[in-house]
Formats: structure tokens, C-alpha cells, sequence
């Protein structure tokens, strides 16, 4: 074969191989970033998908707890208003049999009292007064002072648990600890809940009943915040912080109108003891001259009016120096 014929097939098996190298050779790189480039494409999608799914179904779980914590402070309503209820609220280990057994003891004193002073009208009046009025009263103010001290060491017992989950406790231990830790009433709310949960009492139902002995609402945002990321997850400790920090600014919101209120209380409890106090020195001056309020019908039914009005205006003044939030 001739050997220039030779040289020419090598020299255009050459020539065609570099055109190859540089034209074909990078196509499988290419293909292969675009491949990866539309895999890593479908992967953002997927994850984004599962991340919308996740965070669609904990708006789906915190909606639906929020529901049943809704549907559940409702039923309990009117457990807490009963008499069981408020023993319970005000720390009484007494049944409610022997509340009214108390009750009627009292009032059966204070009618004979009044049949003494103003014979069955004052009998009746002081039955009334002694069987539903004087202890339903004092019941109402232990179950107020009680409530008042618990949501003033509420935000400590928090603090307490945010403390415990950073430092990498069990929120049962957490609660342990609160229950050991804390003065009454905190101490003896908390116990029961952790002997709850120690009979195999869910964490969720342990909340509704420390609810029912505390119907506050510092209370309630506690018990959905444990709820809620018990069903969904999340950062506990996070969540509990600025719960707490929540609680010390509404303490602090109630002194601050407390204290631009307290000029408004002083105000209302001196209008309202003013007609009692000039009563007693009319009385004590010239005692003829108000008696027959109480002697005269006539005079009975003017003072039954006034005590009417007072009422009312003291009423009227409470409202308005009374601030709830």
C-alpha cells in the first residue's frame, strides 16, 4: 500500500478523533450536571412538600386542641361555679353536705338573732342572710386570696420548668420538682397533677382538672402551651419563656392599675360609708330622731329604698374601679 495513502487515513483518523474529543467528549458531563441539577430540582420539591404537609397537619393538631380545650372549659363551667367546686378552689377538704350543714347552723343563729331585734321579719331576713349570704361570702374570699397567690407563683413554677427541660429533665421530673420545691398553693395544685399522672392520668386531662381548682387565665394559657406541644412538638422551653415573660408583665399591668385606681377605690369606699358613719353620729347625738326609721313603716320603707340605691351606686362604683384583662 502506498505510503502516503497511509498517512493520509491516520492523519483523518486523528483529525477526527480531536473533533470528536471536542465536541461529543463533553456532552455525557453536561447531560449528567443537567440530570443532577433536576434530581436536586425534584428533591427542594419534595422537601418542600413534606415540609408544608408537616406544618399543615400541626396548624390541623393545634387547631383541633384548641378545640377540645375549648369544648372541655366549657363542660366544666359549671363544675367549678358548684359548691364542690369552689371547696375545691379554696382548699377545703370539707364535702359540700357539710357546707350547707354550716350554712344552716348560721343561718338558724343570725334568725334568732333577728326575731330578737325586729321579731319574723328580722328572722327571716337573717335565715336569708345567714344560709346563703354570710358563707358563700367568706367561701368567695378564700377562693379569691387562694387563686391570687397561686398566679403570683405561677410564673416562678414556669421558670422553674424552662430551667429543667434546658438543663435536659423530663417535664414529669419538672413537675416533681415544683410539687417538692414550691409553697402552697402551688405545691399542693402540682401534686395532685403529678399523682395523677403517676395513676396513669393523661397529661391533657391532669391540666383540665388543675383548671377546674384554678380557673384562671394565666392557668389556661398554661395548660394550652403544655397541650399543644405535647401533640404537635416544638421548643417547650421556648414556649415557656415567653409564657412566663407573658405572666410578670400582666402582674405588672395589674399593680400599674392598681395604683392609678387606688385614688377611684378610696373615693368609692368613703361615699359608700359615709351614710353609715353619719347614721352612727346621728344616732349617738340624737337617737329619737333616726329611730323612726326604724320604728315608723313608713320610716322602714324610706330606709329599705336607701339601702336599695346604696347598693346599686356601690355596684355601680365597683364596675367602674374594677378593671379585668
Amino acid at each position: 500500500m502506498d505510503p502516503t495513502l497511509i498517512a493520509a487515513i491516520l492523519a483523518f483518523v486523528a483529525i477526527g478523533g480531536l473533533g470528536l474529543a471536542f465536541t461529543g467528549g463533553g456532552q455525557p458531563a453536561a447531560a449528567s450536571k443537567r440530570v443532577k441539577a433536576v434530581a436536586s430540582a425534584r428533591n427542594a420539591d419534595k422537601r418542600k412538600q413534606t415540609a408544608d404537609s408537616a406544618a399543615l397537619k400541626r396548624r390541623q393538631s393545634t387547631q383541633e386542641a384548641l378545640k377540645e380545650l375549648s369544648a372541655n372549659e366549657k363542660q366544666s363551667r359549671k363544675r367549678r361555679h358548684s359548691i364542690k367546686g369552689l371547696l375545691a378552689q379554696a382548699g377545703l377538704t370539707a364535702t359540700p353536705t357539710t357546707f350547707w350543714i354550716i350554712s344552716a347552723v348560721v343561718g338558724l343563729l343570725l334568725a334568732a338573732v333577728g326575731f330578737f331585734i325586729k321579731g319574723p321579719l328580722g328572722a327571716g331576713l337573717g335565715f336569708f342572710i345567714g344560709f346563703l349570704g354570710l358563707p358563700r361570702w367568706v367561701l368567695g374570699m378564700l377562693v379569691s386570696k387562694r387563686q391570687k397567690v397561686f398566679a403570683n407563683q405561677l410564673a416562678d413554677a414556669i421558670d422553674i420548668i424552662v430551667r429543667g427541660v434546658k438543663s435536659g429533665l423530663p417535664l414529669n421530673q419538672c413537675l416533681r420538682i415544683i410539687a417538692a420545691e414550691s409553697p402552697d398553693p402551688i405545691k399542693s395544685e402540682f401534686q395532685a397533677l403529678v399523682d395523677g399522672q403517676a395513676m396513669g392520668v393523661p397529661l391533657e386531662v391532669g391540666m383540665q382538672r388543675l383548671y377546674e381548682n384554678m380557673p384562671l387565665p394565666e392557668v389556661n394559657f398554661f395548660a394550652i402551651v403544655l397541650v399543644i406541644q405535647q401533640k404537635t412538638g416544638g421548643n417547650l422551653s421556648e414556649s415557656l419563656g415567653n409564657l412566663s415573660t407573658v405572666l410578670r408583665q400582666r402582674k405588672l399591668m395589674k399593680e400599674k392599675v392598681k395604683a392609678l385606681s387606688a385614688e377611684a377605690n378610696a373615693s368609692a369606699m368613703i361615699i359608700g360609708a359615709l351614710p353609715l358613719i353619719v347614721m352612727t353620729l346621728v344616732y349617738l347625738t340624737r337617737p329619737a330622731y333616726i329611730m323612726i326609721l326604724f320604728t315608723d313603716p313608713t320610716g322602714n320603707f324610706v330606709l329599705m329604698c336607701a339601702a336599695i340605691m346604696m347598693g346599686m351606686g356601690i355596684f355601680i362604683m365597683h364596675k367602674m374601679v374594677n378593671f379585668k384583662f
